[in-house]
């Protein structure tokens, strides 16, 4: 059998021309890789959001969680701590003349968390820090992140966080409520 050339306008003179492979896995390609890079980034990122402002700060009481069993959902379980053992946790001490407010508590399942609040002279808050985190930037507002606080300090081991401490961050809210007092809202938690 022998073939026979077409005639009319197509190209090569009349002749039969392979079709050409469709590209349409290139174009699958240049859509999945950005999408596979950029995916894990947005995780990411909702991650970050959620966690600022998830209360972790704000000295929960036992038995607040989000079922109202003391669990926060995840299995975690937060329990009543001596204040003492909340702040050398992240290596601090109960300064002078501060009075605990409500209860310090931990929770930890792979993660530990501290947190402790306390009213102390107002006076003394500075000199405390100080005292406290002696290589720590100077406490200030610009680390406040839209809490509701007059005065915020945020440590890590790159942020003056001394060696030695079980904590991996530590973060101080400090509300002025009055003239002389301060409500100082202590967090410490590992990563």
């Amino acid at each position: 059998m022998t073939r026979t050339p077409r005639t009319g306008g197509g190209p090569q003179g009349g002749a039969d021309v392979p079709r050409g492979r469709t590209r349409w896995w290139r174009v699958a390609a240049l859509v999945a890789v950005p999408a596979l890079i950029l995916l894990p980034l947005l995780i990411a990122f909702v991650g970050i959001v959620f966690s600022e402002s998830d209360g972790r700060d704000e000295g929960r009481r036992e038995g607040s969680g989000r079922d109202g069993s003391g669990r926060d959902g995840g299995g975690r379980t937060e329990e009543r701590v001596p204040c003492s053992e909340a702040l050398t946790f992240g290596g601090a001490v109960l300064p002078a003349g501060a009075r605990p407010t409500g209860a310090c508590t931990v929770m930890g399942f792979q993660d530990i968390h501290y947190s402790a609040a306390f009213r102390m002279p107002r006076t003394g808050v500075q000199d405390w820090l100080i005292h406290t985190y002696p290589d720590a930037p100077a406490p200030g507002t610009e680390s406040c992140l839209g809490a509701e606080a007059d005065l915020c300090l945020d440590l890590g081991p790159e942020q003056g966080l001394p060696e030695g401490v079980d904590a991996h961050a530590v973060r101080v809210r400090v509300v002025h409520e009055d003239a002389g007092t301060a409500l100082v809202r202590f967090t410490a938690f590992t990563m």
